[in-house]
């Protein structure tokens, strides 16, 4: 569920913040926008997507669509403004166009930035999928509502610490291996 929502956020995330990092209507609307998003309780904001796509992982993956948002377009526009108008300038000069200049150099320049907007939107991801049970969902957050579900019985806290140290485990892991495929397709002057 994370992977699938991380990635189609990402798409999304990055092309919004391409489109909006020069516009001074559009940035803060859509900035703002997106923050609000955030704003809204986890649990309330499943509950919202309930009554249009039923319970199960939808509602879940929908809400965490949207607070995915935030963290990479933000750091998207911020990777997009840190570029130098200099060499945006000098790549200009050497006769790429707009759209040539966007693809070889400004994102390039950008990646490190935009990466580390995906890892944090990942890592938030994980975290909050793990109430997506308490609307029908499916994942490690099965393990903290049983035990909750069990309080004072045998088990119940061993069941939460199962899900609560899996869930960790899980975002450790998704951002080294995030960490990785920045490291492989950042280029070699941007590394550090």
């Amino acid at each position: 569920m994370t992977l699938i929502v991380v990635a189609l956020a990402s798409v999304f995330a990055v092309s919004v913040g391409v489109a909006i990092q020069r516009n001074p209507v559009a940035r803060p609307l859509v900035l703002s926008t997106a923050a609000v998003f955030l704003t809204i309780p986890s649990l309330a904001f499943f509950a919202l997507f309930v009554p249009i796509t039923g319970t199960g992982n939808l509602p879940a993956m929908c809400a965490l669509f949207l607070y995915a948002l935030l963290p990479i377009i933000r750091n998207t526009v911020t990777g997009l403004d840190s570029v130098s108008p200099a060499v945006v300038e000098s790549a200009k000069g050497m006769g790429l166009n707009a759209r040539q200049q966007l693809v070889k150099v400004r994102l390039p320049l950008a990646w490190p930035v935009i990466m580390t907007g995906i890892r944090v939107a990942t890592l938030l991801t994980v975290s909050i999928a793990a109430i997506a049970p308490l609307v029908g969902g499916n994942g490690l957050g099965n393990f903290v509502k049983a035990g909750l579900t069990r309080n004072g019985f045998d088990g119940a806290s061993d069941a939460v610490w199962v899900g609560v140290v899996f869930t960790i485990l899980l975002g450790l892991v998704l951002d080294a291996l995030l960490g990785l495929f920045q490291r492989f397709t950042t280029p070699r002057g941007l590394r550090t």
